[in-house]
């Protein structure tokens, strides 16, 4: 099934664009009317010249001043700025106000005056930064991150990747091109708990997984909600054709601007806000780059307020080898926004017990008892007791900056990876494949089929 069907593509707008030299023949998409320029930075002697060395200070761009930005990103990338060498100097949004604001307060963190443009074409033509934070609207991620790419800028780009096939073949396309340092913000990769329960089971000590169920369950009624900015924003203290990018055209609506989280094409509101983060880590601990299929049922229970998204969702995945259908395992993800009980967690079992994300302890329970095992001649097979990580681990400054502790070692990695030229912790391929599970999500939601992929044409598929 072509990605056309399911959601908006590249497509009909006139955004083909030759990429920098090395990204020869890369299809871009633009919005109609808006400048966009084509910003060939190629990756060459030339522009490798600009990179800077160990003791040359890095500068940094924001795109997109978000709640995000402001209260995690920005924080963590200034506990670590400083010793590393990096300085925000640019902010770009197309919002009067929010760039006002971020210029502003970006400003005050960093203790000197940075400079605000209206739109990432105005940033990358100044040519003041190296690299760039991302954090815009969901939809939006990963055609921005393009554009850095072809400005030749190292990236930082919020999550999820991409919600459509092309806008993730084209970002990968871009990155794998370009050589640039590029980080998505999925920061399960750099916390110390992930990364140790990533090293226990692939050193085997688990057994193969049989089962993983997740919950994200919040109750919060203005979750995504914005009415006050919804009442404040106007349309000419924007660029509503800008905003769109490669999404349909439609009239001005405050509410798709500012709560785009509720609305479909702009955002599938719970896979690609939180869905993403936990099943990157099934990719990650397994190896498997995306499921065999996705099915979900669900709907809008609750918030009846004009919302498209769904309050409630439980998806069903299929992992394991493409080859061998006998072999696998099942992943039960479940969100509601209705009911906080259950939390945020975790679980991964074994036939000899369970992993619990929530408290970083692999226990027995559950595992295959002697009596059982017996009767089926077989040996018991039950886990011991073991703590991957002690609680007390911390990152020193994570009590002062604000910054969740898992942000502040991702956002470091990134600013460490750009420094040493390495692959940072979480790369474009991990970004790629959350993205695939994604758009297989938002499939199934859409058509209330199973979901497969056609891994040859890089497509969904439906059964």
């Amino acid at each position: 099934m072509s990605d056309q069907t399911l959601a908006p593509d590249l497509p009909r707008r006139d955004f083909l664009k030759q990429a920098a030299a090395g990204a020869a023949g890369l299809a871009l998409a633009a919005a109609p009317g808006a400048a966009h320029a084509t910003h060939a930075t190629a990756t060459t002697a030339a522009s490798y010249a600009r990179i800077r060395g160990a003791n040359e200070r890095v500068r940094v761009g924001i795109v997109g001043w978000s709640d995000r930005c402001r209260s995690t990103l920005l924080p963590a990338f200034q506990a670590a700025a400083k010793e590393l060498n990096f300085e925000v100097v640019a902010l770009s949004d197309i919002w009067s106000r929010r760039r006002e604001e971020g210029v502003a307060q970006v400003g005050q963190a960093v203790g000197r005056a940075i400079r605000g443009f209206r739109n990432n074409e105005a940033l990358y033509d100044a040519k003041v930064t190296d690299a760039v934070i991302i954090s815009t609207a969901d939809f939006q991620h990963a055609l921005h991150g393009v554009e850095a790419m072809q400005a030749g800028q190292d990236a930082y780009i919020e999550k999820p990747l991409a919600n459509t096939m092309a806008d993730a073949k084209a970002i990968r396309d871009a990155v794998r091109s370009s050589r640039r340092i590029v980080q998505i913000g999925t920061q399960r990769r750099s916390s110390p708990k992930y990364r140790a329960a990533n090293d226990y089971l692939r050193a085997g000590k688990f057994g193969d997984v049989v089962m993983a169920e997740m919950t994200w369950n919040v109750n919060q009624p203005g979750r995504w909600r914005r009415p006050e900015l919804v009442a404040q924003i106007r349309e000419q203290d924007t660029d509503w054709t800008r905003y769109l990018l490669n999404r349909p055209f439609e009239p001005w609506d405050p509410r798709k601007y500012v709560e785009y989280r509720l609305f479909w094409p702009y955002s599938s509101g719970i896979p690609d806000q939180w869905m993403v983060h936990q099943i990157d880590t099934v990719h990650w601990f397994t190896g498997f780059p995306r499921p065999r299929s996705v099915v979900a049922n669900g709907g809008i229970y609750l918030w009846k307020d004009g919302r498209r998204n769904w309050d409630t969702a439980t998806i069903v995945f299929d992992y394991g080898p493409l080859d061998d259908p006998t072999k696998g395992f099942q992943v039960v993800y479940a969100s509601r926004m209705t009911n906080a009980a259950g939390d945020v967690k975790e679980y991964y079992y074994s036939n000899g017990g369970m992993l619990n994300l929530d408290t970083g302890r692999v226990t027995p329970e559950g595992g295959l008892t002697a009596s059982f095992a017996k009767a089926m001649g077989r040996e018991a097979f039950l886990l011991p007791e073991t703590t991957l990580v002690e609680s007390g681990a911390r990152v020193e400054t994570a009590a002062s900056t604000g910054a969740d502790r898992d942000s502040l070692l991702h956002v470091r990695d990134w600013m460490e990876a750009v420094r040493a030229r390495r692959k940072p912790n979480a790369d474009i391929e991990a970004g790629y494949n959350h993205s695939v599970a994604l758009v297989m999500t938002i499939a199934a939601i859409q058509s209330g089929r199973k979901a497969t992929f056609d891994d040859r044409a890089q497509q969904v598929a439906l059964a």
